[in-house]
Parts: structure tokens; C-alpha cells; sequence
């Protein structure tokens, strides 16, 4: 059995060559029997490099904003939240719901940021579990907090427009301090989750 280990990766720096990417749209599109000068192809090249940029450039603005918290320890969750991302494996994209919770310290962070954080860690090429824990690294990161939670549900294209064909729901969670090590914290997560 292959063992695989997983590293970190970091947000890319690079900047996409549009240039370069619309050549390879055409190539693309002339190596699975199409005609990129026929009609409804001619702005494809574009606009498939417009898009990697797009992606690959993509800017949260500011994740960090925390507000001083006049009660410690309450459970604070925002869930609903539904990204975008591709696959590692196959290039193709996955949406996932996601939610995130923590125990509340001194400070809380902003509302919006949670979604710019997730939106953040999506735009790369990777698999669910690796946007999940990269997503509670960085708001434990953020917030000093060991006590948070994060969720994910997907449906894979690679798995529902190829191979089986079949839709489906995949979950990935992250649970650490109080919601590794309770039950109930980790009950009233998935109650919250149900009760939508």
C-alpha cells in the first residue's frame, strides 16, 4: 500500500500568464476534435484564462478583524457558508458547505471574515480534508483559540460527472480542544447543523 503524506501548501504567489493559458485553451479545444475559430469557440481561450486568473489570484481582503467579546466562552457558529474549489486529482471543481464554530475568548471574530477565510483556502488545487483543516488552522491562528470546529460537505464533479457518475455527499471535519474531547460540545455542533 502507498502511503501518502500530506504537506502544507501555501497560497500561490505566481501570477497567471493569460497569454500563455489562452494558448493552451486552443490547443486543448484542437486536441478533443474542436475548431477553436468556429463561432461559439472564438472567446473561449479568453475567457478560460480569464477565469484561471481569476481563481489563482484571488484576493479575501482583510481576514483579521476581531471585536472585543463581552462574554466568554459561548459557542459561536456560522454555517450556510458554500465554496468553490477543484480537485487535486482531476481539475475539477467541488462545492463545499461549510461551517465553522468556536469558543468565544476575549475577542470574536468578525462575521464576514469567516467566509473570506474560506473563500481564501478555496482557490487553489487540493482535496476537501486539506480545505477544512487549512481553514481552522487559520482562524485558530487568528482568533488564539484551541476550541473550534470545522465542517464540511461536498459534492465532487470528479466523482459525479466521471468515473461512477454518481452524486453524493462527502464530510470532512475538523473538531479540536473542547470539540475533540466532548461530546456534547461536539452534539450541539451537529444539532445546530440539522436544524436547518
Amino acid at each position: 500500500m502507498m502511503k501518502i503524506v500530506w504537506q502544507k501548501q501555501e497560497m500561490p504567489d505566481a501570477t497567471v500568464d493569460v497569454g500563455r493559458l489562452e494558448e493552451l485553451a486552443r490547443q486543448i479545444l484542437v486536441e478533443i476534435g474542436e475548431d477553436p475559430t468556429r463561432a461559439g469557440l472564438l472567446e473561449t481561450p479568453r475567457r478560460y484564462a480569464k477565469w484561471w486568473k481569476e481563481f489563482v489570484e484571488y484576493d479575501a481582503g482583510k481576514v483579521d478583524t476581531l471585536f472585543e467579546s463581552s462574554t466568554l466562552g459561548q459557542t459561536v457558529m456560522v454555517s450556510g457558508m458554500t465554496v468553490w474549489s477543484l480537485c487535486e486529482h482531476h481539475l475539477l471543481p467541488f462545492s463545499c458547505d461549510l461551517a465553522v464554530a468556536y469558543k468565544s475568548g476575549g475577542t470574536l471574530l468578525g462575521l464576514s471574515k469567516f467566509a473570506r477565510i474560506a473563500h481564501k483556502h478555496a482557490h487553489k488545487l487540493q482535496v476537501q480534508e486539506h480545505l477544512v483543516s487549512d481553514i481552522a488552522d487559520e482562524i485558530a491562528d487568528i482568533t488564539g483559540t484551541d476550541d473550534l470546529a470545522v465542517v464540511g460537505r461536498g459534492e465532487h464533479l470528479c466523482m459525479t460527472m466521471r468515473g461512477i457518475r454518481t452524486p453524493s455527499t462527502m464530510s470532512s471535519s475538523v473538531f479540536r480542544g473542547v470539540f475533540e474531547k466532548s461530546e456534547h460540545a461536539r452534539a450541539e455542533i451537529f444539532a445546530q447543523l440539522g436544524a436547518k
